[in-house]
């Protein structure tokens, strides 16, 4: 007995019809798109050029600098570039700059991300509304207005503070104080945090509202408690948006000039403690020393700024690394 096999055998596609495909190619090659898709491709590789240039230009002046410097360049602790054997070098430099950031961001990333969730979570409508306008204008007040209130304001008031952190904290010989004037690196970065604060503020904010309302109510669903919700659903969604908000933070932080200028009191030395005066940053040299300096004492500006480039194109390139290692994990992607 013959027995046919029968099999099922998906219907053909439908093909475009002939209007269809006209309809295609004519919105593929409309003057517009060219002219869109023109103009981004050429911004894009616009971006390029200046950085290069940027680059180029750093790097030249730099090494005109750096071949007549009689010092080590990374580790020494002087900057005189008036002699006649010229010594100067960014020891003190990077580390001032490294330790203020990182003092601002200790302070403003859980600020932020609190007020952040504060007022997207907690605080009803009529309250979160001005908040969020007053740290709008936060974020439009000039470095100067930050500087001048530190000098007048926060520095007066840091002897407190100090004192409490001495008497506590002293022994850790970060915290130790010898009773100078609170322009110090601390002070410098409690300055930096309130001025990035804002920045951060904002846009973890904007983040944590796109958190898809299902995530929520799914948590809520399973007995879960608003802090839970919060801890479960609201902050893995938002991970990647506050790491690039501090990111945009800690630019700020490393490359404020006026205000760091303002409050601190600059030596070429280290200071183990946070409480004592002294110490520098890269923005903060070249805004005191570029007006007197000398061509040759401008090029060794422009070679500390070459360091501060770098420095802020590897915390991009390491910000961008986290934000890629974790995008898989982030509950968007869910």
């Amino acid at each position: 007995m013959d027995t046919t096999q029968i099999t099922d055998t998906p219907p053909p596609a439908a093909q475009p019809t002939a209007i269809e495909q006209k309809r295609a190619a004519r919105g593929a090659t409309r003057p517009g798109d060219r002219i869109f898709l023109g103009l981004s491709r050429g911004s894009g590789i616009f971006l390029l050029v200046i950085m290069a240039a940027i680059a180029v230009f750093l790097t030249y002046r730099a090494s005109l600098a750096i071949s007549k410097d009689h010092g080590n360049f990374l580790t020494t602790f002087e900057w005189n570039t008036n002699l006649q054997e010229p010594v100067f070098g960014i020891a003190v430099l990077a580390f001032g700059t490294i330790v203020s950031s990182i003092v601002a961001m200790a302070i403003a990333v859980p600020i932020a991300v609190a007020i952040a969730l504060f007022l997207t979570h907690y605080a009803p409508r009529r309250l979160s509304g001005p908040i969020a306008y007053v740290i709008d204008l936060l974020a439009a007040v000039p470095s100067i207005v930050y500087g001048l209130w530190g000098a007048l304001v926060l520095v007066p008031h840091m002897n407190g503070l100090f004192g409490w952190l001495d008497d506590y904290l002293g022994w850790t010989g970060i915290f130790s104080w010898q009773g100078g004037a609170p322009r110090s690196m601390l002070t410098v970065g409690i300055l930096l945090a309130i001025m990035i604060l804002p920045i951060i503020t904002n846009v973890s904010r904007e983040v944590f509202r796109q958190t898809p309302r299902m995530n929520e109510e799914a948590a809520l669903a399973l007995g879960a408690t608003r802090w839970e919700v919060i801890r479960m659903a609201v902050i893995p969604f938002g991970r990647s948006g506050v790491i690039s908000a501090s990111m945009l933070g800690l630019g700020r932080a490393l490359g404020e000039t006026m205000a760091v200028a303002t409050v601190l009191s600059p030596t070429f030395d280290i200071q183990a403690s946070l409480l004592d005066p002294g110490g520098g940053t890269f923005a903060q040299n070249i805004a005191s020393k570029f007006g007197e300096a000398t061509e040759f004492g401008r090029d060794a500006l422009i070679a500390s700024g070459l360091v501060l480039f770098v420095i802020t194109l590897l915390v991009n390139g390491a910000a961008r690394a986290i934000i890629a290692r974790r995008a898989e994990y982030s509950g968007a992607n869910a």
